[in-house]
């Protein structure tokens, strides 16, 4: 194996995405639901690491954050559902559907506790995830829900959505897959253009995995698969920031491109009367603008991560998902964040990867066995013409 070869390895890519993902959720975490001037005028300037809690030592009672520690390298629920998907797929270890979630994440969520960074205690992830995702519980263990249609009636958003970096990765290199394969997923958490977000993420994920993937290649595989606003808004956001080579110009051009496609309105903690129901007009915001920061970063990892967090609003998720493409292209993390959110968080942010990249070479395996074994039927009942 060649340098090159080893150094954009299925390992590195899973790792990237996964230690991506996790970095930019924690950098995040404490600017999230404000506005690009508000973080400038908190911060005397633009966020370019890893700080502390907006509120600083009132984070437990101050409003409207609290109890949640944000900030000084804490992850928040975007990685700690990315993590529980990886624990199912390396308990199913092949690939997923919403009978999955029913029967392995839902469990648990509820039943296996944890260490909560931002709870700064250990307790069962149920207790620290957003009503959305709670959502899971309500529906699919209490109200036994068919989990292919659970996620119809929750709220709309990104829920699903920021943690099937996973889903991608197991369907590396396979956009098409990793779409369907996600979608089915994300039946029992989310249903219009929430659950569109998580097909298409997973699909730039595997994207980011191929072999020689660029920004570009990216984009144009979520837009060969995105549909309704999900497409639409895609594709306006990442024409404005092919205009930009720098996150402090795009921030406002960004916003401005996905403002006609985003629900939620302008002041993102008072979100508008039309806010968060299905819809094929409309999009999730998070998506468009990390694929946007993703182009206007040329796929550098520290760039991509600190446009999205200093984009404001639902930035967790937003450097989460840019977080995952950009380590997924192979751009190299920044060895003093990802050792300090590992410390902070109190979690082993390589083990995930070294899960995942395993269970996804047995997936393949599989996969492999069982195309050949379809091939082979098809070729008995003569499928296959010789040609003339």
């Amino acid at each position: 194996m060649t340098p090159k070869q080893a150094e954009n390895s299925l390992d590195d890519r899973i790792t990237g995405a996964l230690v991506g993902a996790a970095v930019g959720d924690a950098l995040g975490g404490p600017v999230e639901g404000y506005s690009p001037d508000q973080i400038l005028q908190r911060h005397g300037g633009r966020v370019h690491g890893i700080v502390g809690p907006w509120n600083g030592d009132d984070w437990r009672t101050a409003r409207p954050i609290a109890p949640y520690h944000k900030g000084d390298g804490h992850v928040t629920d975007d990685t700690l559902l990315t993590h529980a998907l990886v624990r199912v797929y390396a308990q199913v270890r092949d690939h997923l559907d919403a009978y999955a979630i029913a029967e392995h994440l839902v469990p648990d969520l509820m039943t296996k506790p944890r260490w909560i960074p931002e709870l700064e205690t250990e307790t069962i992830p149920l207790h620290r995830v957003f009503l959305a995702e709670k959502w899971l519980v309500a529906r699919l263990h209490y109200g036994h829900v068919d989990p292919r249609e659970a996620g119809v009636g929750n709220i709309v958003n990104c829920g699903a959505a920021m943690c099937m970096a996973p889903v991608g990765l197991v369907n590396a290199a396979a956009p098409t897959a990793a779409y369907a394969e996600a979608i089915d997923i994300a039946g029992a958490h989310q249903s219009s253009y929430g659950r569109e977000a998580a097909g298409v993420f997973a699909a730039a994920v595997a994207a980011a995995a191929a072999p020689g993937a660029t920004p570009d290649s990216v984009v144009t595989a979520a837009l060969s698969l995105a549909k309704d606003g999900t497409r639409t808004a895609i594709e306006r956001v990442c024409e404005v920031a092919l205009r930009h080579s720098d996150f402090e110009s795009a921030l406002i051009p960004l916003r401005e491109a996905v403002t006609p496609y985003d629900t939620v309105g302008p002041d993102y903690r008072s979100p508008s009367l039309g806010a968060r129901r299905p819809s094929r007009l409309h999009s999730i915001e998070e998506l468009p603008v990390a694929l946007g920061m993703l182009v206007v970063s040329r796929g550098d990892y520290r760039h991509t991560v600190l446009g999205s967090v200093n984009y404001g609003r639902d930035c967790d998720s937003i450097a989460t998902m840019a977080g995952a493409l950009a380590g997924a292209l192979g751009s190299q993390i920044p060895e003093d964040w990802s050792k300090t959110v590992a410390e902070a968080s109190r979690l082993d942010l390589w083990e995930p990867a070294t899960t995942l990249a395993r269970v996804t070479r047995e997936i393949f395996e599989r996969d492999v066995q069982r195309r050949r074994a379809h091939e082979a039927a098809f070729t008995e009942i003569g499928g296959l013409r010789c040609s003339d």
